[in-house]
């Protein structure tokens, strides 16, 4: 057997093991969590608000501030400036009393955003939420769906737009949900060039102050700044990429991870600069 096919096989258990529980024992605690993810203060570098994420789905993390992630393995390797061997040997202490257990799915439908019907804009509480961000139904409608959906057993209609996996994210003047499973969006106009936003909103925008830009692009929505691991793949493939992330904290450490994917990426928030997103320039600017 080869040695890389013996490493590989070593490290099949240690992947498993919980990186939450991990960093407990070496003294990093959540700043924040939910259902899917965990927030920290890096534990790579000094900082004073949690850029360093945990998936608690696929036990992986990413370090916004420096735009590097992977399993728990580099992260043991990362912190002890270690090698692979090391961090195996440290890792294999706990693989019993750590192991990663994905959190466990609930089988309340109650609780579970159904999906019942798909349609045209047409509710009149949606059209005027539109028309409150500046958003012409032209434009959304051609992206766009008005969504029926059931939530702990009351409906509910949203602005809908689909994800790359058949879920929806869901917007209205009250709600900001999602449906499952959630994932960046993907907008296909055979193009070279890529355009990268946060969510529903920044997108309809962009398509309003640069519309022959957006139908000459390829678009992605993120939907969540966690879905910026998802699009390495994606973003390497084009010549040029766009950024078009919101003016805050959260989006300029992902435009910064974004920015070390390529030579390709590209900052365009300066043409919204002054404002937090894209959404707020075009109702205000």
């Amino acid at each position: 057997m080869r040695r890389e096919d013996n490493i590989s096989k070593s490290c099949e258990s240690p992947r498993n093991i919980c990186i939450v529980k991990t960093l407990a024992k070496l003294g990093h605690f959540p700043s924040k969590t939910s259902e899917k993810e965990a927030w920290f203060l890096s534990p790579l570098r000094s900082e004073t608000q949690a850029s360093f994420n945990v998936s608690l789905v696929k036990n992986l993390w990413y370090d916004f501030g420096i735009g590097k992630g992977g399993s728990i393995i580099d992260l043991i390797m990362a912190i002890k400036s270690c090698s692979i061997k090391e961090a195996l040997e440290y890792l294999q202490r706990d693989t019993i009393s750590f192991h990663f257990n994905p959190p466990v799915k609930k089988i309340d439908l109650r609780k579970k955003i159904q999906i019942i019907t798909l349609g045209s804009l047409e509710h009149s509480a949606l059209l005027g939420y539109l028309k409150s961000r500046n958003i012409p139904i032209e434009i959304a409608e051609k992206y766009c769906k008005e969504v029926w959906y059931r939530c702990k057993s009351k409906k509910y209609f949203a602005i809908g737009l689909e994800n790359n996996f058949g879920g929806w994210e869901l917007r209205n003047k009250y709600y900001k949900n999602s449906s499952s499973p959630k994932s960046y969006s993907f907008i296909d106009h055979s193009s070279e060039r890529l355009l990268v936003t946060e969510g529903i909103f920044d997108f309809l925008s962009l398509i309003v102050l640069e519309e022959d830009l957006v139908n000459s692009s390829d678009l992605i929505v993120l939907n969540s700044l966690a879905f910026i691991i998802d699009i390495k793949n994606i973003v390497s493939k084009y010549p040029e990429v766009l950024l078009f992330l919101d003016n805050d904290t959260a989006g300029e450490k992902a435009t910064a991870a974004l920015l070390n994917f390529s030579d390709n990426i590209t900052d365009s928030s300066s043409c919204y600069k002054g404002y937090k997103d894209l959404n707020e320039k075009l109702m205000l600017g």
